[in-house]
Formats: C-alpha cells, sequence, structure tokens
C-alpha cells in the first residue's frame, strides 16, 4: 500500500509543473473585445496562486531586514512577481512549494488558491474580494529563516476587473460594482459576477484563477467582453 504522505506531496509536485507551464504560456494577451472602442484593450488574464505579505511577515520569513526582489513585473503598474517564494502548509501537514510572493509588501497578509489547491490542501476556502479575510481559514507558511503562523488570510480571489476612470464611464459602471465577463471560443461562458475596482493608476485587466480559465478554454485566441 502506498503511502499516503508520498501521494499527496507526488499530486502536488505534478500540480506544480502543470500550473508552471499555464504561467510560461500566459503572457499578458490582449483579447478582443467584441464592444469595439473601449479607451483601452481588454486584457483577461488568469492568475495562478500566490500571496501577498506585510514586511513584517517577509523578515519573519526571510530574516531581519529581508526585501522582496522583483523577479518579473505584472501588467499592473508596480506590481510583480518575486523571486522569493515559500512553502504552505495546510490541514493535515498538506503542503504546496514554491508558493510565489507578489510585491511590493501589504499591510496585510493573504494567500490566495483555486478551487483545486483548496480540496488538495483540505481547506474549505470562501471566495471574497482581496483584504477581505475576516473570518477565513489560516495557515503556516515556510521560508527559509522561519515560520509565520497565520490566523487567517485564506481565500479564493473573487473575480474582478482593474480599470481607470475613462474605463469605468465607458463602461457605464462605478467602483464595487459588477459585472460580467462573456468568453467565447467552443465553450462559451459567461461570469456573472465580476467585481470592479476603479482607480486612476489601474489598467483594464480581469482577473479570473487557473480554474476558472480552464473551465472556460481561456487563450489568446478566445474572445471575450465585458458587459454592464
Amino acid at each position: 500500500m502506498s503511502n499516503p504522505s508520498n501521494t499527496t506531496l507526488d499530486r502536488s509536485a505534478i500540480e506544480a509543473l502543470v500550473r508552471a507551464s499555464l504561467s510560461r504560456n500566459a503572457a499578458p494577451q490582449s483579447l478582443p473585445d467584441q464592444q469595439g472602442s473601449g479607451p483601452n484593450p481588454l486584457i483577461v488574464n488568469s492568475s495562478a496562486r500566490h500571496c501577498h505579505l506585510s514586511q513584517e511577515a517577509v523578515e519573519t520569513l526571510f530574516g531581519k531586514g529581508h526585501e522582496l526582489t522583483p523577479m518579473k513585473w505584472l501588467y499592473q503598474e508596480g506590481q510583480y512577481a518575486a523571486e522569493e517564494s515559500v512553502t504552505l502548509i495546510g490541514p493535515r501537514s498538506r503542503v504546496i512549494s514554491n508558493l510565489r510572493i507578489l510585491g511590493p509588501c501589504r499591510d496585510f497578509n493573504q494567500v490566495e488558491l483555486a478551487y483545486t489547491d483548496a480540496i488538495s490542501l483540505g481547506f474549505k476556502v470562501p471566495v471574497r474580494n482581496s483584504g477581505n479575510i475576516a473570518g477565513t481559514p489560516g495557515c503556516m507558511l515556510m521560508g527559509p529563516a522561519g515560520f509565520l503562523e497565520m490566523e487567517e488570510g485564506v481565500i479564493r480571489a473573487a473575480p474582478h476587473v482593474h480599470m481607470a476612470p475613462e474605463d469605468a464611464q465607458y463602461y457605464g459602471v462605478e467602483n464595487k460594482t459588477f459585472m460580467k465577463l462573456v468568453v467565447g471560443g467552443d465553450l462559451g461562458m459567461t461570469f456573472d459576477q465580476i467585481f470592479v475596482r476603479v482607480d486612476p493608476s489601474f489598467k483594464l485587466e480581469v482577473h479570473i484563477d487557473t480554474d476558472e480559465a480552464n473551465a472556460c478554454g481561456l487563450g489568446p485566441d478566445v474572445p471575450c467582453k465585458l458587459v454592464k
């Protein structure tokens, strides 16, 4: 009989390889917006599991005075995937290794997982908007210099769209309202609850997680549009 803990680690390793492959092929693409002439191109990207950490948490995990090192700049201005990653330890000591940290540091700690990640770890994780972590599960993070016990902060990120005020005016929406994302292609799927975030610094970009992207067959040739 196989060792259950080995099975879990093997599955985690396989998932890590799959997600790495998805990440390599998920560079921002300007997908056709069937509404036509908006002020900015519509970008729809899948977001792999990751975490946001405070500076205090970074120092707990990597050592006093340590600062995150940008590895890859993301589509949103000033946001990046850091060189640093951590190991997440979930219920029953199930783990995800190489959980990427996204920078810059925030004033709270948050882990964002897809549904399949949560199942693999044994979590029951709610769908939440970023920053809304009250009452969510916690976990343990392990870095090269220590452990960080999070009492809360593990979520499934709600699908959302970043946009500048001119985009909000074009689509006729306001901050913290909802839109629909219509995805074409072979599967033809509509996401009815896309949370709207408006800020002058934002570029027009929809974020869905890897499970959601796989379910709708998201790819560079798949047409997408936002509707109110």
